[in-house]
Formats: C-alpha cells, sequence, structure tokens
C-alpha cells in the first residue's frame, strides 16, 4: 500500500454490527498491511485466516511488552491501561515453560465437567436477573440488565469474590482495558486499589479455602510445592476477574442484537431451540465489533505471503477479518446459524488461545437458551443503526442493548 494509503485503526463501519469495508478488499489486494494504532505507532495488519491462525499459532512470539524494542502502543502516550500500553502488571508469565506451566494449572478448573456443574447455577441467575428486567419494564438495556451482571456473578463465584463489589470490579477492569478514556496515573491509581483488594482475598481464602478456583490453586500449590508463586497468584486473579466477564458481559449484547436485527434469525432459535450450541459459535465468528484484533511482536523475522517481516515488528492479527475469510468459510458474510464444523478464531489460536473459553461458551448458551425460553417475543428497540459501540476499549462492545418483549 502507498503511504498516502495507510489505513487507522479502528477501521470504519456502518454500523456497530456491520464490519468494515475494507476487509474484504485488504484480503483480495493487500493481507499484509500496514496501519496506524490510536497512538500513531505503525504496525502490521494481517486480515487473511491462515495468516492470522498461523501467527497466533506460533509460540515464538506473543503480546509486545513495555520492554519490548520499538513495539507498537495502541494508546497514546500518557493514555490508556496495561493492556493497552503493553506494561506487565498482572505478572503472569507469558511465554516459554513457565507460561504451559500457569495454563496447565489454572487450565485444570475450566473442564467440561466443571462448566456442566456450574451450568444449573448459571440459568437460575439468568432466569432471576430476566425476571427482575421484565418487573421493571420497558423498554429495557439488555446489557445492563442481563449482559453485565450475569458474567460478574459467574466469575466472581468462580473466584470466590462477593458480587456486591460487582460496580468496583467494572471500574476497574475498564481502566485495564480502555484505550483513550483515563490517563496513566488514573490506571496506576487502579490498579493499586485492585491489587490491594485481590491481595487481602487470597490472604483470606488461605486462611479459609472453600471450593473456589483461587482455593485450588493455592491448595495445589501448597501440596506439591511447584504451584504458582504469590505474584502469579495475583495476577492470576487479576487477569481473570477482568477478562472474565468484560468480554462475555460485550458479547451477550452484541449476540442478541446480531440475532434480532434479522428477525428471521430469532424465530429459527424458537422453532429450533437445539441449534443454540452451532448459534452461539456463530455468532462468536459473525462478530465484527471484536475490538483491535491481537497484537503479536516478532522477535525474529518471518515470511508471511512471500513479504519478509523484521524482527521487532507488531502484528495485529484481525480475528474478526479472518473469520469473514471466504476461501474457509462459504456464505461468510451470511449468519449461518447451524454452521458446524465453525474454526473461527475469536478465542485465538494455538498456545495463547483464550483459557476461558468452554467458561464464555457457556455462559452465552444459557443466555440464549433462557431469553428463548421465558421471552420469545424479545426485539430490538431501535434500528440497528441507533446502537452505538463502545469507544476505546479494546474488546469490543454496545453501550446499550435497548429491548421490548
Amino acid at each position: 500500500m502507498r503511504e498516502n494509503d495507510l489505513l487507522r485503526l479502528p477501521l470504519p463501519s456502518d454500523n456497530p454490527l456491520a464490519p468494515p469495508v475494507e476487509w474484504e478488499r485488504l484480503r483480495r489486494q493487500c493481507p499484509v498491511a500496514t496501519v496506524e494504532l490510536p497512538s500513531g505507532d505503525k504496525a502490521t495488519y494481517l486480515t487473511r485466516y491462515d495468516h492470522v491462525k498461523a501467527l497466533l499459532s506460533d509460540a515464538r512470539f506473543v503480546r509486545p511488552t513495555a520492554e519490548d524494542t520499538g513495539a507498537a502502543r495502541i494508546a497514546p502516550e500518557g493514555a490508556g491501561g496495561p493492556a493497552a500500553d503493553g506494561s506487565t502488571a498482572f505478572s503472569l508469565p507469558d511465554r516459554g515453560e513457565p507460561h504451559l506451566r500457569w495454563r496447565r494449572q489454572v487450565g485444570k478448573y475450566f473442564t467440561a465437567k466443571r462448566m456442566t456443574a456450574l451450568r444449573p447455577g448459571m440459568v437460575r441467575t439468568a432466569e432471576g436477573l430476566v425476571d427482575d428486567m421484565v418487573r421493571h419494564g420497558q423498554p429495557a438495556d439488555l446489557k445492563a440488565a442481563l449482559g453485565f451482571p450475569l458474567p460478574v456473578y459467574v466469575i466472581c463465584d468462580i473466584l470466590g469474590v462477593p458480587a456486591a463489589d460487582r460496580d468496583r470490579f467494572s471500574h476497574w477492569s475498564d481502566a485495564f482495558l480502555n484505550v483513550s478514556r483515563y490517563t496513566a496515573e488514573h490506571t496506576r491509581a487502579a490498579y493499586g486499589e485492585f491489587a490491594e483488594y485481590m491481595s487481602a482475598h487470597i490472604a483470606a481464602t488461605r486462611a479459609d479455602p472453600g471450593e473456589d478456583l483461587i482455593s485450588m490453586v493455592i491448595g495445589e500449590s501448597e501440596g506439591e510445592g511447584r504451584g504458582l508463586t504469590d505474584d502469579e497468584l495475583l495476577g492470576t486473579a487479576m487477569g481473570l476477574l477482568v477478562a472474565g466477564h468484560e468480554t462475555t458481559a460485550n458479547m451477550i449484547g452484541k449476540m442478541v442484537a446480531m440475532l434480532l436485527t434479522d428477525r428471521t434469525r430469532w424465530e429459527r432459535l424458537l422453532a429450533d431451540p437445539a441449534l443454540v450450541r452451532t448459534a452461539v459459535d456463530e455468532a462468536l465468528r459473525f462478530d465484527a465489533n471484536l475490538g483491535f484484533g491481537i497484537r503479536r511482536y516478532l522477535t525474529e523475522d518471518v515470511e508471511v505471503d512471500g513479504e519478509l517481516l523484521p524482527s521487532g515488528t507488531t502484528v495485529v492479527c484481525s480475528m474478526p477479518a479472518a473469520n469473514r475469510d471466504e476461501s474457509v468459510f462459504t456464505d461468510a458474510d451470511d449468519m449461518v446459524l447451524s454452521r458446524s464444523p465453525n474454526p473461527h478464531l475469536t478465542f485465538g489460536s494455538g498456545p495463547h488461545s483464550c483459557l476461558g473459553q468452554s467458561l464464555a461458551r457457556t455462559e452465552l448458551q444459557v443466555t440464549l437458551d433462557v431469553l428463548l425460553r421465558k421471552l420469545p417475543t424479545l426485539r430490538l428497540d431501535v434500528p440497528v443503526d441507533e446502537l452505538q459501540r463502545v469507544e476505546g476499549l479494546l474488546v469490543g462492545g454496545l453501550r446499550t442493548v435497548p429491548v421490548r418483549w
């Protein structure tokens, strides 16, 4: 691409649920493009499925940190949280054997058996939230009434922290993931509050363990002597609380909006609720408002599509653009509720794929099951063009999802 054709992220689209028109052109004509991030830094942008999957699956490359020379930042100087500026605030190993050890340790909790055991509680919580929404009358904001509180209740239960503190968690999470809303000073203060809170919770859990994830990790660490360090335990608790509710809370709102924008989608699910599982994965694939994509920092030269990317390059892997690749997905720009198999990249790929993807899928399936059963007449209260995206957040979302029933 010529310099005067430089694209700036995020790319514009017709509405918050629509893909940028540039994606199709980039996949076809310029699959290895140069883009400018909100910070003004330049990065390489990948939009084809095979390129994105290959780079995400390569264990050599991880998210850039503040220590990586020349790494492209997302946030402008003096703004944004740790997820945007590349700081290592969560103290988690991100590569090699230490990373694999951490995944093995924490991943023991996110088994299919445990997700099945958690499901009845999720259903009861979702039903109660829907009942409360109905009692408060219509129109209602589905995101505020159900999309946000359900994942918070679930992740609080998993970590053993009180859901009554959910507003504080939301603030800390927003400060970590926002690109432009907060100053660096503000996010440092938020981090200090968050770390103090979670350190106290870990100490209390150590003194009186339960059945939660933190108790499990502490027990294994003390029993075997090769578990997580105290810093890693703190980083795990903080990281899971942030990641475990923000992404799913936004995805619930987007999924429901996608299904209601074209009423035939909702009607098909009402006629055949068995499609809920494949519909959830198709919503994950079809989501065009997923955020900036995942960054990878190249620690050695790599060739992509015949082009040599030198060591020190920051690459932005656009999973939502890759998820629309016609060479992999037939009718890629259609939402096919029965699509199977569905090898989308929304949860990443390889050694750094999302650890909690089974949890996210379960929460989304429960949400859809409960809404179809309790509110079959659910509909959007505004045209799709009036929906507003959340600005500045690394994970894409909608500000509100106004509905009637």
